[in-house]
């Protein structure tokens, strides 16, 4: 069932203290709020128009995630149930419930973990220019969306909304965070990637590549945001996948496709979207939960 979309949310008694391209964070106590809206954003540009649904996706794929991969790091989430926050969260349970959790304020680390396991998107581009990639160094003669010959943590900058990512060797990120922190966290991500990357492949679904965030708390490294959603990774159908092309996805890579078709420069206003676009959108977004999750979605 198709609920009323949640563009923003507005909770009078609490502190908001970020809106970003698709979650509301607020401060609880000494915990953080997080809430997914169903806003979309493209060539980092929030739609106008916004997909129902997709915060509650995002939340139970994040969920199902934060759950399956403990093993290798904890993570940040102390509830997903409305019932188990602070009281002052009371009045707003029912816009909260399906899309929001509850974690700890862990320390974001200040770079993007980037995990590649297939050559697609910006990494394409680049390799198509020099071989030598983010300072590896690959083999000639690699199709559009081969699959690598080992999974690469390729991290780069984080940019304010609007902005785009660089690429950052592993030598500029040692400079930024440490040299011995640079080597554990890259080998977390990379774990992570595999274990998560083998599972989805046995549902289906090619994790080509993906953007994992972590953060301090109290000393230790913790898994947090959201996890192998179709808004931080690629997702591609393992029956339709072709080496040398660009694949059919369950991801965002969608909406981009689209975008490319208009005359609009990629920056605000964003273009209205179609209704079968963002009907078409939906579609993926929830048989990437379904597939993933081996549950029927259920708001």
């Amino acid at each position: 069932m198709k609920t009323a979309p949640v563009t923003e949310t507005n909770f009078a008694d609490l502190q908001l203290i970020h809106r970003g391209k698709v979650r509301d964070l607020y401060a609880v106590e000494d915990k953080l709020l997080m809430v997914a809206t169903d806003r979309i954003s493209a060539f980092d540009v929030v739609m106008s128009d916004p997909i129902p649904d997709k915060g509650a996706v995002l939340t139970g794929l994040s969920l199902f995630w934060f759950d399956y991969l403990q093993d290798i790091v904890p993570n940040h989430l102390i509830s997903a149930d409305p019932a188990d926050y602070p009281e002052v969260c009371a009045p707003y349970r029912e816009q909260l419930r399906g899309r929001s959790m509850l974690v700890k304020k862990a320390k974001p680390l200040p770079v993007e973990c980037i995990v590649r396991g297939y050559i697609s998107g910006s990494f394409w581009k680049a390799y198509q220019k020099n071989t030598t990639v983010c300072g590896f160094a690959l083999p000639a003669g690699m199709q559009e969306s081969e699959q690598l010959p080992e999974i690469l943590f390729t991290p780069s900058t984080k940019a304010e909304q609007g902005v785009h990512d660089e690429n950052i060797s592993l030598d500029r990120m040692a400079e930024i965070v440490g040299g011995a922190e640079t080597e554990k966290i890259a080998g977390v991500c990379i774990e992570l990637y595999r274990k998560a990357a083998d599972y989805a492949r046995s549902q289906g679904i090619i994790i080509a590549d993906t953007k994992f965030e972590l953060g301090w708390y109290e000393g230790k490294l913790l898994l947090i945001d959201e996890v192998l959603t179709p808004d931080s990774s690629r997702f591609w159908p393992a029956d339709d996948y072709r080496i040398g092309r660009g694949q059919a996805s369950f991801d965002k890579q969608f909406l981009r496709d689209y975008l490319l078709t208009l005359d609009w420069p990629q920056t605000p206003p964003a273009p209205k979207l179609p209704a079968d676009i963002i009907t078409k959108s939906r579609e993926r977004y929830l048989e990437a939960f379904e597939r993933i999750t081996g549950k029927t979605f259920a708001v």
